[in-house]
């Protein structure tokens, strides 16, 4: 069980922050803050606010970010089928399908062909504002998965690459009314131009140790630029095919409806999740002195970012600085904004990032066209009062 309090016994402690440990706050604490420097509590936050996570999902506490990377015991969680528990010593990945050599590879077989690294910070699809606790970013390593692809030899008519992971669960599978109890993995499929690109890769370690259970030991597929929903955990399995892959979370839980104009005409098209929308949110506000400091985090598919701002209120957007330590292309960015001038009362802060496309990050009436909560990357303005 999820323990739980009011937003309004959390702002009773106001700024000292205190308190906020006995409230049942994340463990690894509040931001390390320079000596003098306070922060400034949000006024938005849900009237309850899940303190303590439960075994399948955990959040991060982005008041709490203090590095490029997220430790991988903070690193966020989501799943349908709980935590499946693999014998690293008995685990193969096994590869099958439109190949000439099917395979089944031990841990030993991976990590023994070529590593490289990759610096990916991503959020679930269904992750929102205020708490935006669903994201993380951290240092992979792993092994391409074109190059296991090759080892096997793909077949020239396949066309459908599909990954299962070893969690499963009991799914009521509905036909026009008729329903039947299956058993399925949880699984999500690539294109061919996708599979064999130089981008996806199974990774086995996280900042440079394995992988823990919550974060797919002992391997997971990786796309860069992409939702966590295609990033399979324990994946156990690599099904090539020529048709199309119809599973249920791909097919029917990740989709987004939205409206859009076509010939004059509103017409009402479905897509599914993959990869993420160019997003940004503000974490935190520190105050020093009569300064204050708005601290934030952008979430994009790997296309350089060409600004970043922040507006007060109904201000003007005023540029933000990009932080240089978060510049690999896809690692989540960083950016501050000096407040200065802030006068006594209650106080919106809002982000918007653009990126080299041309693509702004949308308002909540640009958006009001989806029907569905996933991809919702808005900006989201964060409420504070200045004392």
């Amino acid at each position: 069980m999820s323990k739980q309090t009011t937003r309004r016994e959390v702002l009773k402690g106001g700024a000292a922050l205190a308190g906020l440990g006995a409230l049942g706050f994340p463990q690894w604490g509040l931001p390390a803050l320079a000596q003098g420097e306070t922060l400034v509590q949000f006024t938005d936050l849900p009237e309850q606010i899940v303190l303590e996570r439960t075994p399948d999902r955990r959040i991060i506490e982005i008041r709490d970010i203090d590095g490029s990377l997220t430790p991988a015991n903070k690193w966020f969680t989501t799943q349908h089928y709980g935590h499946p528990v693999v014998d690293h010593a008995t685990f193969r990945l096994r590869v099958s399908g439109l190949v000439n050599t099917p395979l089944a590879l031990s841990l030993a077989d991976i990590r023994a062909l070529p590593s490289r690294e990759l610096v990916f910070g991503f959020e679930c699809s269904g992750n929102r504002g205020p708490q935006n606790g669903l994201s993380s970013n951290g240092r992979w390593t792993g092994v391409s998965l074109r190059t296991v692809l090759e080892r096997a030899g793909i077949k020239d008519t396949a066309q459908e690459f599909v990954f299962f992971g070893a969690d499963r669960g009991e799914e009521d599978v509905d036909f026009r009314g008729s329903i039947t109890k299956v058993e399925q993995q949880y699984g999500r499929s690539l294109r061919r131009y996708q599979a064999l690109s130089d981008e996806p890769m199974l990774a086995y370690a996280l900042n440079g140790d394995p992988l823990t259970v919550h974060q797919g030991s002992p391997l997971r597929l990786l796309v860069p630029g992409w939702y966590g929903a295609p990033n399979v955990k324990w994946v156990s399995d690599i099904r090539v095919q020529e048709d199309q892959y119809l599973g249920k979370f791909q097919t029917h839980w990740y989709r987004t409806l939205k409206g859009e104009m076509i010939d004059g005409e509103m017409k009402w098209v479905e897509s599914g999740i993959s990869k993420m929308r160019l997003k940004s949110y503000v974490a935190r506000v520190t105050k020093m002195g009569n300064q204050h400091k708005v601290f934030g985090v952008i979430l994009h598919d790997g296309t350089p970012i060409k600004s970043v701002e922040v507006r007060i209120d109904d201000g003007p957007w005023q540029a933000a600085t990009l932080d240089p330590s978060t510049s690999e292309k896809y690692s989540w960015k960083f950016f501050t904004y000096d407040w200065r001038g802030a006068t006594p009362g209650e106080h919106t802060v809002t982000s918007r990032a653009t990126d080299t496309s041309g693509y702004m990050q949308p308002t909540s009436e640009e958006l009001e066209v989806k029907k569905t909560f996933l991809e919702q990357n808005n900006q989201h303005p964060r409420k504070l009062i200045i004392a």
